[in-house]
């Protein structure tokens, strides 16, 4: 394996922009994703089964591919590329392989044997005569080996981030959204039942995923000859640290789970409507948290371990003025243009007015936490810079409860007394759970001394409101009414959006200006 010199600043900022740009680009593609689901499937019974099969090696994916494996693998293959020589590097390479590749293969094998079992627990409300069971338990069969093919793509895109091929891996998830757009459109039609076609693809897409990454890995003698050795020093190693990251990313799957298993017991189309409105809200949010990750992560973990505190919190503090300057507008930009959005980038084919109606109830429910979500992203890195991962855990605990009792009894409520859109409580419940999440996770920062604000907070926040408030009488003087918008034509449509969109932020960050806002007030102060 070939040693990497050290970089400059300047081209490390040029590969984390060229990251940046990957991830936005997936961003997007995944957009046209869902609108292609939405146009060709809707959200109906079809939709659903589907999302519960996807949802299962999804979330078994968090737990094996991103964060847990990330943590321990990488930590450990950064020491043998230090310390070690090229066999050693490369011994290790091919025993984590090995042993990672037969553990994700058994528990590949038992899902795919156990399909009906997993359905049962994840969406018991899919029990009955209604078919979504079966057609959930079926696809799963084959959405379940993407499990495996993934894992193994996380491992090759790790091996390249700790060699600096970081553009590889950043683009490897575009290939998914391509391959189920293209099943979507092409493949589809040609079956019988046409969902099904979906359900192929995900693994397709996971065999290329990792297809795609091994040209990468041998052009830095890495390609891994696996070998089945589980008593490897730097196997075990990783797998040590793997467990209590496991456990940790635990949390926010476990909520995803609930969330699901409720939706489940609701009537046909919620866990879509679900689905959608959570797709759109995640747009903005994914874009500012990597923002913030590029930004300021790295520098938190830096300034921490040189013992350099209160720089530590003066950039603490920059995040969450970056943070209510940028979430604020975004969520209350997304409850107002709320259907506009959805009927823009849905509506059609088999997504109805009915829909719309329900999607758009849980997008704003979702819109409401965005300034929670975006503050969690902010302040749970403050916590895990400094070494510090039980009480980010902790508080992630107790939200899941209020999140679980606030949805569920909702949601209950609102069906036995003949309300519509009881979906729209359990994204409420998530908002809710989000804003809880954030507001002990500064608590716990504030009685900690880490946040330490500086001059000009209260100013700050009166400007943000006031120019927020600019912003809602702005759109609301173009609104035009959902029927306005479902009658009118895609190119009207997109036009009418892209106005409202940019003339509501152009009086945002224009009350800003006039209110005394400059970009210079947004500087990280020095003590």
């Amino acid at each position: 394996m070939d040693g990497e010199k050290p970089i400059s600043g300047l081209k490390l900022a040029l590969k984390t922009s060229l990251v940046s740009g990957m991830t936005l680009l997936s961003r997007i593609l995944g957009l046209v994703r869902d609108i292609v689901f939405a146009r060709f499937f809707g959200a109906g019974l079809v939709m659903d089964a589907f999302l519960v099969a996807q949802r299962i090696p999804n979330m078994l994916r968090r737990f094996f591919a991103e964060g847990a494996f990330s943590a321990g693998f990488v930590p450990v293959m950064a020491r043998y590329k230090e310390r070690h020589d090229h066999g050693d590097a490369r011994d290790y390479v091919d025993a984590m392989a090995g042993t990672f590749g037969v553990v994700l293969f058994v528990v590949t094998l038992l899902g795919v044997i156990g399909a009906p079992l997993l359905v049962v627990i994840v969406a018991p409300g899919f029990i009955g005569d209604g078919g979504d069971f079966d057609l959930a338990a079926l696809m799963l069969r084959f959405t379940f080996p993407y499990l495996f093919f993934v894992s193994l793509t996380a491992f090759a895109g790790g091996v390249l981030n700790t060699y600096g091929r970081f553009a590889v891996p950043a683009f490897t998830p575009v290939i998914l959204n391509v391959v189920l757009i293209a099943a979507a459109v092409w493949a589809a039609p040609l079956l019988e039942q046409p969902i099904m076609a979906l359900a192929y693809a995900i693994s397709v897409a996971g065999v290329i995923q990792l297809l795609f990454q091994l040209p990468f890995l041998a052009k830095i003698h890495a390609l891994p000859r696996p070998r089945w050795r589980p008593r490897h020093d730097g196997v075990r190693r990783a797998f040590r640290i793997m467990v209590p990251a496991i456990f940790g990313s635990s949390v926010a799957q476990i909520n995803v789970l609930l969330s699901g298993i409720i939706a489940s017991l609701l009537p046909v189309g919620s866990i879509s409507y679900l689905y959608y409105s959570d797709r759109l809200m995640e747009f903005p949010l994914g874009l500012f948290g990597i923002a913030l990750a590029t930004v300021t992560l790295p520098y938190l973990s830096r300034l921490w371990a040189s013992d350099e505190r209160s720089q530590f919190s003066a950039t603490l503090d920059w995040s969450m003025r970056i943070a209510v300057l940028i979430a604020v507008p975004a969520a209350i930009g997304l409850i107002v243009l709320a259907a506009p959005l959805v009927i823009t980038l849905f509506y059609g084919g088999e997504f109805d007015a009915r829909s719309v109606e329900m999607t758009v109830l849980a997008l704003q429910a979702y819109a409401v936490g965005l300034v929670g979500f975006s503050f969690v992203k902010v302040l749970a890195p403050a916590f895990f810079a400094r070494e510090d991962t039980r009480t980010p855990v902790r508080i992630a605990i107790g939200a899941l409860i209020v999140n679980l009792v606030l949805g569920s009894s909702s949601a209950w409520y609102l069906t036995a007394n003949g309300y519509a859109g009881p979906h729209a409580a359990l994204a409420g419940a998530t908002s809710i759970a989000a804003v809880l999440n954030a507001v002990l996770l500064y608590r716990g920062l504030r009685r900690a001394g880490i946040v330490r604000h500086g001059p000009g907070w209260t100013a700050m926040l009166v400007r943000v409101l006031v120019a927020s408030g600019t912003m809602i009488g702005v759109l609301w003087a173009l609104h035009r009414a959902s029927a306005w918008w479902i009658d009118a034509a895609l190119g009207e449509r997109v036009v009418w959006l892209a106005l409202s969109v940019g003339a509501g932020a152009g009086a945002y960050f224009a009350a800003l200006l006039a209110l005394g806002m400059r970009p210079a007030q947004f500087r990280v102060r020095h003590d």
